[in-house]
């Protein structure tokens, strides 16, 4: 009869994760997959926080992680996609070995959808380090198909993965520019901004790639969002480097863009495109660069996803468009 490891306390478990005894923590991350789903749940959870400030710690531990991604219990699993998300971002070399793991979950239809939304995302960051293991031809495959049918939380994850494949090999995607910008029309404002970026990662090293999207990026310089605009002109900026006569699109209607703009995201390449994709500036590294679109893309992000607004009563944060009443307090904004 097998020994069953005995149950340690989570607490002790991530101090011992965290002063590198090995042996413990392998024998505890066995113990736990036998333990009661809310303990289990309760494991990923604390050893995420490790993840956040000590990711290196993990390396040796991650494979011993991968059971938890097909557990019986959906919010297992879930928790499990959200840890290799937090690992995947960190220190993408500790989770390479595990991204065919992390593409079953994404490929199997049955999961939920959070989970496959998580499992896409992990594998994004991966890809950007990695971009030949992870952009095979049947994960780009899964990729473009679930742009079209998937839950809206699985779409934005899909266009994430996209961008940072996009930012780790932009060759990857130069024979994906139609499938792309098929959705650059999509509801989600993230998709629409991850999709834009990947065009520009693309379009950085492969300008005439984007021959084929200039009509669907032309048609985001009016999106209501600035930070879609602004890749969207940033796009056509590189395009235009190949054209015959320039520009494929009129310079006076990006010029005016440019002038009536009030966010600097959208003025400076808005007058980059304009300028048939030359830096106006003089800073040839600041637009249209892959170096730089990858330091600014999670910056970006979080401007994107930060609250509009604030309750005046109780300072929460509240979205715009929604409701007039704050949903914390009550109160009216």
């Amino acid at each position: 009869m097998e020994d069953v490891p005995e149950l340690q306390p989570i607490d002790i478990v991530t101090q011992r994760l965290r002063d590198g005894a090995h042996e413990s923590v392998s024998t505890s991350f066995r113990a736990y997959q036998r333990a009661e789903p809310k303990r289990r749940k309760e494991l990923l959870r604390s050893v995420r926080s490790v993840a956040d400030d000590r990711p290196d710690v993990l390396a040796p531990h991650v494979h011993e992680l991968v059971p938890f991604l097909t557990d019986e219990t959906r919010s297992v699993r879930l928790n499990a996609a959200k840890l290799f998300v937090a690992l995947s971002r960190a220190n993408p070399d500790a989770v390479i070995d595990d991204v065919d793991a992390l593409a079953g979950r994404l490929a199997d239809e049955e999961e939920f959808y959070y989970v496959r939304a998580r499992s896409a995302e992990a594998l994004g960051y991966i890809g950007a380090d990695y971009p030949q293991d992870v952009a095979t031809p049947d994960l780009l495959a899964n990729l473009v198909i679930g742009l079209s049918f998937d839950e809206p939380e699985v779409r934005e994850k899909l266009a994430k993965a996209f961008a940072y494949i996009a930012l780790g090999d932009p060759g990857r995607l130069r024979h994906r520019i139609t499938d792309l910008a098929a959705h650059l029309d999509a509801e989600e404002e993230l998709v629409r901004y991850h999709l834009c970026t990947a065009l520009v990662a693309v379009g950085s090293e492969y300008p005439a790639a984007l021959s084929d999207a200039v009509d669907a990026l032309s048609t985001r310089l009016e999106d209501e969002r600035p930070h879609v605009r602004g890749r969207a002109a940033e796009a056509l900026g590189l395009v235009a480097q190949t054209a015959p006569n320039g520009s494929l699109i009129s310079s006076e209607r990006l010029a005016t863009l440019a002038e009536e703009s009030d966010e600097p995201f959208v003025t400076e390449r808005a007058r980059f495109a304009a300028a048939t994709g030359k830096n106006t500036a003089g800073d040839t590294d600041e637009i249209g660069s892959l170096g730089s679109i990858r330091e600014r893309t999670d910056e970006l992000v979080d401007e994107i996803t930060s609250p509009d607004h604030e309750c005046p009563h109780c300072g929460a944060a509240v979205p715009e468009g929604g409701p007039p009443l704050c949903p914390h307090c009550g109160g009216p904004y």
